[in-house]
């Protein structure tokens, strides 16, 4: 969510922001679902706080004249008494009719300020799609095998560590089981990464996986993407796709003080995505499915852009050293506007090189959100001057998995079949350093 006043100070960079994102807006009018282009969007929002302005100014008024008579009353004599009771019987007959009015306005109003989105900064590309992505630097060497190499599914059927038949059977496409070495190997691999983040003074946390819609509402998944989650209507919960929206709204309606700042937490989840509108797109392997695990750094600091830039580099740099240490070959994009979410100032993403897909892979994304998930979120500081303003956010992925053993299954096989755990990890899978076929 955006200042009000800005939105209104800044009418055409709302309109640009949302043709750029390549959003659409779409609300109900009545029964009917009707779509507004952003010039539309925009004034009836601007239109909609107007008139949310003038009726809360004519609501305050009232209500403002009925406690002026309610003190006279108990000092007045009995005739005007009753002039004022009538009076006061007026005034609570027009707070009958406009306050209401004034509930479902206001309901409104933040119906459609939920739907702003975040204005890119300068240096992010304007596109619509990843192939407008820009790439900014590249890490390691590309694998050159001498053999016939495998992917990470043959090679997950061979080592006996990936079941994918038996995971569709019971729960449906995009699933999948993790045994023997290949579950170790995940624990394996998030561990390390945490204790990387700890060592860097971030705050670990086991998070809760279901979430109330004020959580979901508040880091800006929702509204926009309930196609994309998993919802308990009993209970009136979701199930979370990053630890990201956890750890984001723990601090939700607190005054944190300035000097507590940043606060650096990494949190380790299960997550959950429908991948809503992607049938029949990557359909093959532990790349795109519906139940992962994930390690993810989120930070809350000063209400300052360059220290929300300067946050950026360090989380970006965080999940890139967990790369280097893999010794797993990635590259980093610059996210144009058309890839990147509604509340997203600046984007990057890590790409990691995937024999299988003679091509990089995205594993990491890195995100400044300046105020706007703040705001929804009333997460506020007080300063050193004792005003009280709102955090900034970052968040970005430091590993998530299955995903990473794909590069990592795929560039450390041998030619017989058995893969090498990469060094980094052998003390977390009991000094183990090789994976080998079953039948051997």
């Amino acid at each position: 969510m955006l200042d009000i006043n800005y939105i209104l100070e800044n009418k055409d960079k709302i309109i640009k922001a949302i043709g750029d994102k390549c959003l659409s807006v779409s609300l109900f009018d009545g029964d009917l679902l009707k779509s507004y282009t952003a010039d539309d969007f925009v004034e009836l929002l601007c239109h909609t706080d107007q008139k949310r302005k003038e009726l809360k100014t004519k609501v305050d008024l009232l209500r403002q004249k009925r406690n002026i008579i309610s003190e006279k009353i108990g000092k007045a004599n009995e005739i005007l008494k009753s002039e004022l009771i009538s009076k006061a019987k007026e005034i609570k007959k027009e707070l009958s009719h406009y306050g209401p009015e004034l509930e479902g306005i206001e309901k409104d109003f933040i119906d459609l300020m939920l739907r702003v989105p975040s204005v890119p900064s300068e240096d992010t590309p304007i596109g619509t799609c990843d192939e407008d992505n820009v790439e900014i630097r590249r890490w390691g060497e590309i694998p050159l095998f001498d053999f016939e190499p495998k992917d990470h599914v043959e090679l997950g059927e061979l080592l006996d560590i990936l079941d994918i038949s038996r995971g569709v059977k019971i729960s449906g496409s995009r699933s999948y089981f993790l045994k023997n070495q290949g579950a170790l190997l995940e624990l394996a691999v998030c561990r390390f990464t945490i204790d990387q983040l700890v060592k860097k003074g971030f705050t670990p946390f086991l998070v809760p996986l279901m979430v109330k819609d004020e959580a979901m509402i508040g880091t800006g998944f929702f509204p926009g993407g309930e196609e994309q989650s998993y919802r308990i209507d009993k209970d009136k919960l979701n199930l979370i796709g990053t630890s990201e929206v956890s750890l984001t709204s723990y601090h939700s309606g607190e005054i944190l003080e300035e000097k507590d700042l940043p606060k650096m937490y990494t949190g380790f989840s299960a997550c959950f995505r429908r991948e809503a509108g992607t049938y029949g797109k990557d359909t093959r392997g532990i790349y795109r499915i519906h139940q992962f695990h994930k390690v993810e750094q989120v930070i809350i600091c000063k209400n300052d852009p360059d220290i929300s830039r300067d946050m950026h580099k360090f989380i970006l740099q965080n999940s890139e050293e967990v790369l280097q240490l893999l010794k797993l070959p990635y590259r980093v994009v610059n996210v144009c506007t058309g890839e990147m979410g509604q509340g997203q100032v600046y984007k990057n993403d890590i790409e990691t090189w995937m024999p299988s897909r003679n091509s990089y892979g995205e594993t990491h994304s890195c995100s400044t959100l300046h105020d706007f998930q703040a705001r929804r979120l009333k997460i506020r500081y007080r300063d050193a001057n004792g005003n009280i303003q709102y955090v900034h956010t970052l968040n970005n992925t430091v590993v998530a998995s299955p995903r990473i053993l794909i590069p990592i299954l795929e560039i450390y096989q041998q030619s017989d079949g058995s893969v090498l755990i990469p060094e980094v990890l052998q003390p977390y899978m009991g000094g183990q350093k090789l994976i080998r076929p079953r039948n051997k």
